[in-house]
C-alpha cells in the first residue's frame, strides 16, 4: 500500500459566540444551526460549506490567487468559478460543477472536478442552553422610528472538525487533461497542500464576526498520513472535563497501525494541555509539511 492520503481531526475553542447564524430571523430571534441528537440535545456546528469559504478566503489573505466567481452556465444554476484548477489553487483543492445545456435541446454536459479536500462540519460537543444576546437597534430613533429590540442565539464550547486531502489527486485527474504529464509539478503540489495547512492553521471565519469575534482555528490536532482513505480520528477526539483523552488516540493509531504511515498529536498549550505524546501545535504543523514534502519527493527551500 502507498500513502495517498492525510487526515486531521481538530478542536476549536468557541468562548462567546454565534457561529453560522442565520440571515432570518425567527420571532425576532436570529438562529444557528444546529443538529438534535437521539436524547434531544441539540448541538451546534459551523456547516462545511463555511469551512470551505473560509479556507478559500484565507488562501486569498495569504497572498494566493483565487478563481474568479461568475454566473452560472444556465439561467437559474449556481454560480460557478472559472473551473481551471491549473490556474487557481481553490479550483484545484475545492473542485467545481458547471451545468450547460446541449445545443438545440441535445443532452447537456457537466464539467466537474471532485474536490480532493473533504471537510466536515465544524461541530459543538456539548449541547446549545438556549443562551441569547439581547440587543437593540437604536438608528430608528435618528428618523423617528422605534428602537428594534432583537435576540441572537450565543454558544460556548469545544467544536471538532475534520479535514481529509487526497494527496493523490492534488494537481491531477479532471481539469489538467491538456498540462505535461497531465498534472502539476510535484513542487507545486507541495506548496499547494502546505498552502492548505498554512490557511487552516489560522482558520477564521468572517461571519457575525463584529459582533460576535471568534477564532475556530485549531487548539488541538490529531493527524495521520495514511495508506488508505479514511478519517480515523473523526469520532474519536474526545474532551473529558476540559481536556483531550489522548490514550483514545493511542488506541486509534494501534488499531490502524498497518494503513498509517505517520502521525502526530498536537496542543496549543494555552488551551489544552500537553500531555505526554502530544507536541506544541506548531511541530506538528511542522512535522504535517514534513510528510506533505516527502510524499512529493520535494526538498523544502
Amino acid at each position: 500500500m502507498k500513502t495517498n492520503s492525510l487526515t486531521i481531526t481538530y478542536l476549536s475553542k468557541v468562548s462567546f459566540a454565534s457561529l453560522n447564524g442565520g440571515d432570518k430571523e425567527v420571532d425576532n430571534i436570529v438562529t444557528i444551526k444546529k443538529v438534535t441528537l437521539d436524547n434531544g440535545d441539540q448541538l451546534p456546528y459551523l456547516s462545511s460549506q463555511v469551512v470551505r469559504r473560509a479556507l478559500r478566503d484565507k488562501l486569498e489573505e495569504l497572498g494566493w490567487t483565487v478563481s474568479p466567481v461568475a454566473k452560472a452556465s444556465e439561467e437559474k444554476g449556481a454560480a460557478k468559478t472559472s473551473l481551471d484548477p491549473v490556474k487557481y489553487i481553490d479550483d484545484d483543492l475545492f473542485g467545481f460543477m458547471d451545468a450547460a445545456k446541449g445545443a438545440d435541446g441535445g443532452k447537456g454536459r457537466a464539467t466537474v472536478r471532485t474536490s480532493p479536500v473533504r471537510v466536515e462540519s465544524l461541530l459543538a460537543l456539548t449541547p446549545f442552553k438556549e443562551d441569547l444576546d439581547y440587543g437593540t437597534n437604536y438608528m430608528a430613533k435618528a428618523v423617528g422610528g422605534q428602537p428594534n429590540i432583537f435576540e441572537t442565539e450565543i454558544h460556548s464550547g469545544i467544536y471538532r472538525g475534520t479535514i481529509l486531502i487526497e494527496l493523490d489527486r492534488v494537481g491531477t485527474e479532471a481539469g489538467f487533461e491538456n498540462t505535461e504529464g497531465k498534472g502539476l509539478s510535484a513542487v507545486d503540489k507541495a506548496k499547494r497542500v502546505n498552502g492548505l495547512l498554512d490557511a487552516f492553521q489560522t482558520l477564521w471565519s468572517s461571519g457575525r464576526q463584529s459582533r460576535f469575534l471568534a477564532d475556530i482555528s485549531p487548539k488541538f490536532l490529531a493527524a495521520a498520513c495514511m495508506k488508505s482513505k479514511n478519517p480515523i480520528f473523526l469520532e474519536a477526539v474526545q474532551v473529558e472535563k476540559g481536556q483531550v483523552n489522548v490514550t483514545a488516540l493511542q488506541s486509534v493509531v494501534s488499531d490502524y497501525a498497518d494503513f498509517i504511515e505517520n502521525s502526530v498529536f498536537a496542543a496549543q498549550e494555552g488551551v489544552f494541555s500537553k500531555a505526554d505524546g502530544v507536541v506544541s501545535l506548531r511541530e506538528g504543523f511542522t512535522q504535517m509539511k514534513q510528510w506533505v514534502n516527502s510524499y512529493y519527493g520535494v526538498t523544502p527551500n
